[in-house]
């Protein structure tokens, strides 16, 4: 798979709840999903959602622990990896965020509360070219992305794609880390597309 076990941001804004349970498993169509260890493609990944939200998925299970403003779910999704949701106060408001953390690594929740405090905590809203093509999967229907597979260079195969619409040539599916500037823009929602790519501190 591509994605990496680095922490990251997948969505922009604050994900309703329907968009929240449909990110929970981003990656359920990939290939193998029930031989490969899927921990990697998953710890790390990490979104912005509603107090309603969070308090809810408070209230389904008791939790598996509560440490001060986070709590992690009782039930792993993958191996030592488990939903992790957080409320932290960032430029003075409170804000509700889920993360996928390997709590393998003692240190995993600590390093995520920290990375999104520090992204969140940034003045210049933007948006990284990393951000905007895990945000593009995010809001792409199942039916329009996809992994690459056997007809892929061997050096593509499993990697996530995106169909693209070529007007008279047709649709296609290209690799999503192969997006140009201009597709990943035409993928976009129109409020997003113009925003900086770089992020200061």
């Amino acid at each position: 798979m591509n994605r990496s076990s680095a922490i990251r941001k997948v969505f922009q804004g604050v994900a309703s709840r329907q968009q929240m349970f449909r990110m929970f498993d981003r990656h359920a169509r990939r290939p193998n999903r029930r031989e490969d260890d899927a921990a990697p493609l998953y710890a790390g990944e990490w979104f912005e959602i509603a107090e309603i939200e969070h308090d809810y998925m408070f209230e389904i299970l008791p939790p598996l622990w509560i440490r001060g403003s986070m709590f992690a779910m009782r039930e792993f999704l993958t191996g030592s990896v488990t939903s992790v949701f957080f409320a932290l106060r960032i430029d003075g408001v409170i804000r509700h965020f889920h993360g996928y953390c390997d709590l393998s690594d003692s240190q995993a929740v600590e390093r995520m509360r920290v990375e999104i405090i520090e992204r969140e905590s940034r003045p210049v809203r933007a948006m990284t070219r990393e951000e905007r093509l895990e945000h593009i999967w995010s809001i792409t229907a199942d039916d329009y992305r996809g992994y690459a597979g056997d007809r892929w260079p061997e050096e593509s195969r499993g990697k996530c794609t995106i169909m693209l619409y070529g007007g008279q040539t047709g649709s296609t599916m290209k690799l999503l880390d192969d997006l140009s500037d201009d597709e990943i823009a035409a993928k976009l929602p129109v409020q997003l597309r113009h925003l900086p790519s770089s992020i200061a501190a």
